[in-house]
């Protein structure tokens, strides 16, 4: 018989090269899906946060209340924490005022206080680890914040900084590949090199997101919201159900 440990050691997925393409259609996806609802719906941050809030709370209590790994679960939570993420930032960013660098500076120090608390409550903050619901709950706390931050970041280095989206889809994308590198050729704590990798992608696929939708004049395509959404949603389901992605081994 399985014990509730073991059983709860499958509900993170492996971490391969599948789950980091994902994870960047699934940014991507976030950008896109909350423009398309804060934007072209027209309903704004403030509502589209709390729509999106809404949907996290209840996916992510059903991933935590699960007692093994469901891909499509797992996904569609990180999905929701890109959108969610997308309208917060936006909505602090431009409704409240504080600006892309005031808002990636709170979201940054949000996220490394997550962190803290993480590791001075369970004593680690490897993916590993997740083996119980406290666990699994600083996991996606973490997560929330750092999809959060990363739309602010992405917003910043395109646009205060004047990269353009191309430029910093190249800088982030160079990061990445950066972190990529380090993992392969050196032994710096594989702990670290994910959570880096992670906080990276979501800036990535919030200027690709941007560069798709965004009007020429601003140096976008400016591709409709709604199709883009679509195509990135059809592409992450496809991915997911052909391609099987096992759980990851877990540490005690």
């Amino acid at each position: 018989m399985t014990s509730r440990d073991e059983t709860a050691l499958s509900k993170v997925p492996e971490v391969t090269l599948l789950f980091w393409v994902i994870k960047i259609l699934a940014t991507t996806l976030g950008e896109t899906g909350g423009d398309t609802v804060t934007m072209s719906m027209n309903l704004g941050y403030l509502v589209g946060t709390l729509i999106f809030a809404a949907l996290f709370l209840v996916v992510v209590t059903f991933q935590i209340r699960a007692r093994q790994f469901h891909p499509f679960l797992y996904w569609a939570t990180i999905v929701a924490t890109t959108t969610v993420g997308t309208t917060m930032a936006d909505f602090s960013d431009r409704s409240l005022g504080i600006g892309y660098a005031g808002g990636s500076a709170l979201l940054l120090f949000l996220l490394l206080a997550s962190l803290a608390a993480w590791y001075r409550t369970l004593g680690t903050i490897s993916v590993e680890s997740i083996h119980s619901p406290k666990a699994e709950t600083w996991y996606w706390i973490t997560i929330l914040f750092s999809q959060t931050l990363g739309t602010a970041l992405g917003d910043w280095t395109a646009d205060s900084a004047g990269l353009g989206y191309g430029g910093a889809a190249i800088l982030f994308g160079s990061l990445l590949a950066l972190v990529a590198l380090v993992y392969f050729l050196t032994s710096v704590s594989r702990t670290l090199l994910f959570w880096t990798a992670f906080i990276l992608t979501r800036p990535l696929g919030a200027v690709v997101g941007d560069f798709l939708d965004k009007p020429v004049k601003e140096g976008g395509l400016a591709l409709s919201r709604y199709s883009a959404t679509a195509i990135l949603a059809v592409v992450i389901i496809g991915c997911i159900a052909i391609f099987r992605q096992r759980a990851a081994k877990q540490s005690h």
